[in-house]
């Protein structure tokens, strides 16, 4: 039984921000349990919900030497859906109101006590893994600390570590001085080929440095992040270690998102019968929101954080002249107060045709993605991307930009060989967007067969967490020898 155990700051369903918790909550329970014994360490934040708390139970308690002081560290257990979780319990540490914070000393501070910590529980609890799997740079000291202070002990001996990097954006960086006397590592460690940055400590480069293999989110991320635009200054280790880095594209868990079964939704479809049921959804989304309700008429959605890096200021610039066309936009999700208003502008101006929704609703989000005709996702980068893997799952057309993740899983359409799941532009400019977004309405008008062709593959394909977790396994199974 090879054993292994995740590392992160967040795992749903006890603690999420992002689509990390998604990972670390789903992940585990598609391993094959008849090989595979893998177990959690997450923080006990005082801010999770209480009826995740009444899972816990307590398992031990000891004080750790942390930067000179004697610290307390709880560890509590629960076991769920099949997976066992243990819980670092310090409320100095993880008292806030929310994850983290703004303060970058006081986030470096609790998730280095918080790795130190996930170590040193491991004899207690009695858990000896194969591989320690850490997540973003919130555990990138980990792979650092078992070749540095546990590499004495036989008991950490030979353990490997793997590094995920969801987004490269976040690093965990601060001068040395200070991410000297918070981790303890002496100054061999802050030259600039293990955690040295230009005259920073960098705790995500750390985890880089000394982890036996290194994972991203997609494919196309993995080979975009050692160039200097995607690089984040991290392209030289990313070079560096190009033969221990892979692509693994993340998956959705396909029992939540399932048109056949999704409470959210007003008319259940599948694969087989979209082609009657699924027009249900856009009647009663266009009734709804106030949309001119007509059948025939293309129906494009966006569910997104409205941020520059999801290509937003392509679609202002765009945003009249596709108003001009033929089709309706429903818009859900909060962001940047730019392009909040200026949805909800183009809502006033164009009103029955625009549908701004600026808040965030898991029901409504459903139903965008079970009722609209196309998906439209034009970022700049994205490193794996899940809201077209959910429009692929329901049948609505993804219409995006060749980067990361979404190059990875959509496939663009090709009208003379018959082939393809959706549409996809390659350079980041509006004109390239809006001729895709128009050669996508052109097929959907004049040719409804091609076009229900798209959907039957597009519902065909398989991006469920079993795919990623067979790749997952490999991995570890190739790193364990």
């Amino acid at each position: 039984m090879k054993k292994i155990l995740f590392v992160a700051s967040e795992g749903v369903p006890f603690i999420k921000t992002g689509g990390l918790a998604d990972v670390v909550g789903s992940l585990p329970k598609y391993y094959d349990k008849r090989y595979f014994d893998t177990r959690v360490i997450l923080p006990k934040y005082m801010c999770m919900k209480q009826q995740m708390k009444d899972l816990m139970h307590y398992k031990a308690h000891f004080y750790m030497d942390f930067m000179g002081q004697n610290e307390y560290v709880g560890v509590l257990e629960a076991v769920y859906d099949g997976t066992t979780y243990y819980f670092i319990d310090n409320e100095k540490f993880f008292n806030g109101n929310s994850a983290y914070s703004d303060n970058v000393v006081e986030e470096i501070s609790k998730f280095v006590f918080f790795s130190k910590a996930a170590l040193s529980i491991l004899p207690v609890v009695d858990f000896r893994p194969d591989v320690i799997h850490c997540h973003d740079w919130q555990t990138g000291i980990i792979p650092v600390y078992l070749k540095e202070r546990f590499a004495g002990g036989d008991f950490y001996r030979g353990i490997k570590s793997v590094m995920t990097i969801h987004n490269l954006k976040f690093q965990g960086v601060y001068d040395i001085k200070t991410v000297k006397r918070i981790t303890g590592l002496d100054s061999s460690y802050f030259t600039p080929d293990k955690l040295g940055h230009y005259k920073d400590g960098n705790l995500l480069k750390g985890g880089l440095t000394y982890a036996d293999a290194i994972t991203t989110v997609s494919q196309t991320y993995a080979e975009e992040i050692k160039t200097t635009f995607f690089g984040e200054k991290l392209e030289g280790i990313l070079n560096a270690r190009a033969n221990d880095l892979r692509g693994i594209v993340n998956g959705i868990d396909y029992d939540e998102y399932n048109p056949a079964t999704d409470t959210y939704i007003t008319n259940h479809y599948s694969a087989q019968n979209f082609r009657k049921e699924k027009i249900k959804n856009k009647r009663a989304l266009q009734k709804q929101l106030g949309l001119v309700e007509d059948d025939k008429k293309m129906l494009i959605g966006v569910v997104s954080r409205l941020t520059g890096q999801k290509g937003f200021d392509l679609i202002e610039y765009m945003m009249d002249e596709m108003c001009q066309d033929d089709i309706q936009l429903v818009v859900l999700g909060t962001g940047e107060e730019r392009y909040e208003n200026m949805f909800r502008h183009f809502d006033w101006k164009y009103h029955g045709k625009v549908s701004a929704n600026i808040y965030y609703s898991e029901e409504l989000s459903h139903r965008i993605y079970a009722s609209c005709d196309a998906f439209l996702m034009p970022s700049l980068f994205e490193p794996c991307g899940l809201s077209q893997l959910m429009a692929l799952r329901y049948g609505t057309l993804p219409i995006v930009r060749e980067t990361g993740g979404l190059r990875d899983t959509v496939q663009p359409y090709n009208e003379y060989e018959g082939t393809g799941t959706g549409f996809s532009f390659c350079n980041y400019n509006a004109h390239e967007m809006l001729a895709t977004v128009r050669y996508a309405e052109k097929i959907y008008y004049n040719r409804k067969r091609d076009w229900n062709k798209i959907i039957d593959r597009a519902m065909a394909v398989d991006f469920s967490w079993k795919t990623s977790a067979l790749k997952y396994q490999e991995m570890y199974d190739w790193l364990i020898g």
